[in-house]
């Protein structure tokens, strides 16, 4: 009997204390949502949200929203301003922002025309390295001179639009069957200035999800000295982040002359720096840095042009079309800052 009563004893010393079960009103309960919380979840998600909305109501009234012609016309005019944008949203991941881009644009396709004669290649080639160089005078006035990302891109911008004017001059047409092929041919349907605009959103975003650069890009934005505390490499990070922004730029500006078969230095790219920036903004990369979001820009990009398409198709004059857009910019940017300041 007394065997029996130590071993319970020491069962019971040696076991846990049973704790009793929370009642319902016990139980952890789900925080309320807030002002905070619709703020994040409508920076997160809300382009997504209206992107769906815009697209169901153009098929309930607008006719022959759904044909493949319309949807390839949708996307088309869509992919200048997605690849512009996308270099634009790692600026702006840095806590940068570039004004150059929409001249970047014009000088690249102001001298295709000169080089078309060497080949289609070569004429790109020497688009695209136009973009590289305004991208590394703008990385170097940034980065090294220490100029605000505003001015030295701002600086860029008129000078970059002052020698588009310059190289071009007047309208120059484009009879080229390989720039012609870019501009407007297709394999399998699809657009190959489509397909173009896939891939560099692909390799953006293996860039920024999928490599230690794009860890730098975001960590520059977020708290530049602790990530120079941390050993990265401030000044160079910067320049690539420009240099590939004024490439995409340039290649933006090739798209455009290609699909038109023309360079106007004037008009190629005229206010592109803003219909970038608004895509960026919409798709909830934030103006302050540290983080890029490259499939909202996408839809940021797409829901800028479907809002335009939408108004047009229905009458409306352009300048409405802006007002609107301005409307949803200001609504983007006003949930950014209601989220920061909650």
């Amino acid at each position: 009997m007394s065997s029996d009563t130590s071993s319970a004893g020491v069962v019971g010393a040696g076991a846990p204390t049973p704790q009793p079960t929370p009642s319902g009103a016990d139980r952890p309960r789900k925080a309320p949502l807030n002002g905070a919380g619709v703020m994040a979840w409508t920076a997160k998600y809300g382009v997504y949200v209206a992107l769906a909305v815009l697209v169901i109501l153009n098929i309930a009234i607008t006719k022959n929203f759904l044909t493949i012609s319309n949807l390839r016309l949708q996307l088309v005019q869509t992919v200048p301003v997605l690849i512009v944008a996308l270099g634009m949203a790692m600026i702006i991941g840095t806590k940068g922002i570039d004004l150059s881009v929409g001249s970047v644009m014009a000088v690249a396709a102001a001298v295709v025309p000169l080089y078309i004669g060497y080949g289609t290649v070569p004429a790109v080639l020497i688009g695209l390295l136009m973009g590289v160089l305004a991208g590394l005078v703008a990385g170097f006035l940034v980065s090294v001179v220490g100029l605000q990302p505003i001015v030295a891109t701002l600086a860029v911008m008129v000078g970059g639009r002052g020698l588009a004017n310059v190289i071009g001059g007047s309208i120059k047409s484009i009879n080229d069957p390989g720039l012609q092929e870019l501009g407007r041919g297709q394999l399998l349907g699809i657009p190959y200035t489509v397909i173009v605009a896939v891939v560099v959103v692909l390799i953006v975003a293996v860039l920024m999800r999928r490599t230690t650069f794009g860890l730098y890009v975001e960590s520059i934005g977020g708290n530049k000295r602790a990530a120079e505390l941390a050993g990265v490499h401030i000044k160079r990070v910067l320049m690539t982040v420009y240099i590939i922004g004024g490439i995409l730029a340039a290649l933006a500006g090739i798209i455009v002359a290609a699909r038109s078969l023309a360079s106007d230095p004037k008009t190629v790219g005229l206010l592109m720096e803003l219909n970038a920036i608004a895509a960026v903004v919409i798709g909830g990369t934030s103006l302050n840095g540290g983080k890029v979001r490259v499939l909202g820009t996408v839809a940021g990009a797409l829901l800028m042009q479907l809002i335009v398409s939408t108004l047009i198709s229905h009458d409306a004059p352009n300048s409405v079309a802006q007002m609107v857009q301005a409307v949803v910019i200001i609504a983007a940017v006003f949930t950014q800052v209601g989220r920061r300041t909650s």
